[in-house]
């Protein structure tokens, strides 16, 4: 059984359902310890299950004394987690051999069970009914209004006015500035017939949702729905290529491909289009506790997709100076097929 320790939150709650911003969680065979210091220890007693909770003022320094005493030989552990400093003061005057293993929290959460997939399933429909409340204030009130506050909105709106923590900040980007995958809020107004892109998500029960839509810009039938109908005849072209695109991801996604099969059944479509050079990223990634797990769907990715997996597929297209259209939804594989969430 292999001996490992922790410092990443949501490898930690998936571990005991519990966790904060301050804690080591060490596992020495069917022993584990929850580390953390008097600011938590109430709650961890009540929330974290098959752990013992450890009081501590120096979690280091606890945790070494801990590891002396079980006399273990060896210990896992994830590079991500720790910073140069902690890793340095953690092995110093150890006798233990510490085993780096990138990323192996993410890899053992590779596979959702059902009750992860029905809690993202749930996370998924309360981001949907998210973007139905940002598309009918947009309706109401966003006429000429700056990206920068309507991106507050989506904040406010997604959350349910706080009752849900987002997944991560939302993206919400005007014409041209939706040419940027990962843009910034600007001053820019919004007008009618424009194009607006917006990926956003919220966390329920700690699992995230992650959705893409595309608007033409209409303030008396605004919505976020995957038929649109634009005004401008290259926002309608470029857009009808991305859906076809996704479309055809999400419809021939089977269990026994390569990620990399999936990546190339949307990044084909947008290629043979002479779009090739304006899809500058992956087509999806995984979604679990954080926003981007296991599976990365990307061209070079050789992970077989198994029952269970949980994705985004999410082409675009980035034509620099004019617009960027992107499509996302999450996925589960289910009885070998993708299901949108």
């Amino acid at each position: 059984m292999k001996n490992y320790i922790l410092r990443n939150e949501n490898a930690i709650y998936y571990e005991c359902g519990f966790s904060c911003d301050n804690v080591i969680f060490i596992s020495l065979g069917s022993e584990k310890f929850f580390l953390t210091d008097a600011r938590y220890v109430l709650e961890a007693k009540e929330y974290a299950y098959n752990c013992t909770v450890v009081e501590s003022r120096d979690l280091f320094q606890t945790a070494k004394v801990l590891l002396k005493d079980s006399k273990i030989k060896k210990l896992t552990f994830d590079p991500n987690d720790f910073t140069y400093f902690a890793y340095s003061e953690l092995v110093q005057d150890l006798d233990i051999e510490f085993i780096q293993e990138a990323n192996f929290s993410k890899l053992k959460r590779i596979i959702k069970t059902d009750d992860e997939i029905a809690i993202l399933s749930k996370a998924a429909k309360l981001g949907r009914e998210g973007f139905k409340t940002l598309a009918k204030y947009i309706r109401k009130n966003a006429y000429n209004q700056k990206e920068e506050f309507l991106n507050f909105k989506a904040i406010e709106k997604m959350s349910q006015q706080g009752k849900y923590n987002l997944s991560f900040e939302p993206i919400l980007a005007i014409n041209e500035n939706a040419a940027k995958p990962h843009a910034l809020p600007t001053k820019k107004r919004l007008k009618l017939h424009d194009l607006l892109l917006v990926d956003a998500g919220i966390k329920y029960k700690r699992y995230c949702s992650d959705r893409t839509c595309t608007s033409y810009v209409d303030f008396e039938s605004f919505n976020f729905k995957r038929e649109q109908k634009f005004k401008n005849k290259k926002h309608q072209k470029i857009y009808d290529l991305v859906y076809k695109a996704q479309q055809t991801a999400i419809k021939n996604a089977k269990v026994g491909m390569k990620a990399s099969k999936i990546d190339a059944l949307a990044r084909d479509v947008i290629t043979k289009a002479g779009y090739g050079k304006y899809f500058v990223h992956s087509t999806g990634h995984g979604v679990g506790l954080d926003i981007h797990e296991f599976p990365m769907i990307t061209s070079k990715a050789d992970t077989i997709i198994e029952n269970n997996m949980v994705f985004t597929i999410e082409p675009g297209i980035y034509l620099p100076n004019e617009f960027g259209v992107r499509i996302e939804d999450t996925v589960a594989m289910i009885d070998g097929k993708a299901v949108i969430l």
